[in-house]
């Protein structure tokens, strides 16, 4: 049976949720606490205002989306992990390195660093398969 306590890949799960929201907020930010007549951000249509954003607002926006589409597949493989009885550092070390790919991934989508951005996500999607194949022996 797998873990019976809070490990340190769930709390990376938690981080991971956390992710997206500190997108949306970033992409939300420059808006925030001016009035919608002069641009501020509309919180009664906000996905209309999110898609009038350029720049980095727009990228914070669409890292947001795809912090989203990554969550299922590392969640997913966590718990197969976990439930395959993975040894727990590998696991733990392997969340540790998807948060932090991720956090890296977030800075160069909004940096408008694509290439890097592109290439961190893929480290980021090899590490998931990683969690996920842990289990084998």
């Amino acid at each position: 049976m797998g873990p019976t306590h809070f490990t340190i890949a769930y709390w990376c799960v938690l981080i991971a949720v956390l992710l997206p929201y500190a997108c949306a907020y970033l992409a939300k930010s420059s808006g925030l606490g001016k009035p919608r007549k002069q641009g501020g951000f509309d919180n009664n249509d906000p996905r209309a205002w999110l898609a009038k954003q350029t720049d980095w607002q727009a990228r914070a926006n669409s890292a947001q989306a795809n912090s989203f589409e990554a969550l299922p597949f590392f969640i997913g493989a966590l718990i197969i992990a976990h439930q395959l009885g993975a040894p727990q550092g590998r696991v733990d070390i392997l969340a540790v390195l998807f948060v932090t790919l991720r956090v890296i991934y977030i800075a160069m989508y909004v940096a408008g660093l694509a290439t890097v951005r592109s290439a961190v996500w893929v480290a980021a999607f090899l590490v998931n398969i990683g969690i996920l194949l842990s289990a084998l022996r």
